[in-house]
């Protein structure tokens, strides 16, 4: 999930590349659910996906969080939880997880989470408490 990171291809590994700046304005949500039928059509086939982007913490990472609300019907907050104790340094950026709250709600019909306005900007409120302990009151 990149335009600044090149591939090394090597044989018998397939490649999908999702050409998405790491940006707010950026539309990932166009690549949700092809790639989350992709990484599914390999997991019903015994095989194994990698998933990277330039630095695996925002880009890949909320395609990750959209596959596992597609294909295991996690909510986004449970999606959030679980891939945060994989890789801690998760973090997409605002327009990401602006389409992933629409995202859930396309799928379930209603949301686990929803913008709010910080001092450091629009962020998730599942990052409320981490952000009112880095900005003094």
């Amino acid at each position: 999930v990149s335009v600044e990171v090149a591939n090394t291809f090597y044989e018998d590994i397939q490649y999908v590349q999702v050409p998405v700046v790491d940006a707010p304005v950026a539309r990932l949500s166009n690549f949700f659910d092809s790639v989350a039928d992709r990484i599914h059509s390999v997991e019903m086939q015994k095989g194994r996906t990698l998933l990277h982007c330039a630095a695996g913490v925002s880009r890949s990472a909320a395609l990750c969080l959209a596959y596992l609300m597609k294909y295991h019907a996690m909510s986004l907050v449970d999606a959030h939880t679980w891939t945060k104790s994989c890789r801690p340094i998760i973090r997409p950026n605002s327009g990401f997880w602006e389409q992933l709250i629409h995202y859930e709600l396309q799928l379930f019909g209603k949301n686990t989470m929803q913008m709010m306005d910080s001092p450091m900007g629009r962020i998730p409120d599942i990052y409320e408490k981490e952000t009112r302990l880095m900005i003094p009151l």
